[in-house]
């Protein structure tokens, strides 16, 4: 029998406020043949309480409880070891996906033949609150589009990976679901985007994402050290980075 499972990888540290919601919005999808791999990576607050209290009802959500604070990265690639589906996709735990987010991913690979899409999402401050104009994807996007700017979010990459197989993320502090992204778009022509919204990212005051200090340094480092591209190349995918990067949040 075909293996239609799919595999939501959520890793969480201190998420008291939002985990439930998130769980809830997987538990209200129209596709039910799922399982949620959440990793916590050393909470300090109720975060695996509330997770072991909801899984003791849904044994479709597994928590792995990580020794050590390690960040984003490794908490995910953890999530990606444990993976037992055909389908891989990602949700953080302060994240949203509206209920047929699984329905309409699958069907569009079924559509396109393209193995690896991507939705559209609304934007909102932690009380849901609309307060960005909707982030719309590009209907496809290649390596090189992805060099000069990350349209593809972690809450809505969809990747069946029984068909294009199963890839880590790049051990870095940022960016390391973007490396993620370039590893499959080495090896295919492009990743498809769905126009339609089908989920919502909730804009945290602390988000890593909207600190912007250091992520000129980072966004450099990832294209030398990553990507290993020369230093021509950097400056060329970093001009596009950073103005693609204003316009993102200019309303």
């Amino acid at each position: 029998m075909e293996n239609s499972l799919v595999s939501i990888i959520t890793p969480s540290y201190n998420s008291e406020k939002f985990i439930s919601e998130t769980i809830k919005s997987v538990q209200n999808q129209t596709y039910q043949d799922w399982e949620m791999i959440i990793i916590d990576d050393c909470s300090t607050d109720k975060t695996t309480e509330i997770i072991r209290k909801i899984s003791k009802e849904d044994p479709r959500i597994k928590l792995i409880l990580l020794n050590k604070n390690s960040g984003p990265a490794i908490a995910r690639n953890k999530g990606i070891e444990a993976v037992q589906g055909r389908y891989m996709t990602f949700l953080d735990a302060d994240d949203i996906w509206f209920p047929d987010f699984i329905e309409n991913s699958i069907q569009a690979i079924k559509t396109t033949g393209i193995y690896f899409v991507f939705s559209s999402y609304k934007r909102s401050d932690e009380a849901l609150n609309f307060v960005y104009s909707d982030f719309i994807v590009p209907r496809k996007v290649t390596y090189f589009d992805i060099l000069k700017t990350n349209s593809i979010s972690c809450l809505t990459a969809f990747i069946d990976i029984q068909v294009l197989g199963k890839k880590t993320m790049p051990e870095v502090f940022k960016r390391q679901d973007m490396g993620l992204w370039l590893k499959y778009l080495k090896e295919i022509p492009f990743a498809y985007g769905i126009l339609e919204p089908k989920a919502i990212y909730r804009i945290r005051k602390n988000s890593l994402s909207r600190k912007k200090s250091d992520l000129l340094k980072y966004q450099w480092q990832f294209y030398r050290n990553v990507e290993n591209l020369t230093v021509f190349q950097s400056c060329f995918y970093m001009a596009h980075w950073m103005y693609r990067g204003f316009m993102k949040y200019r309303n």
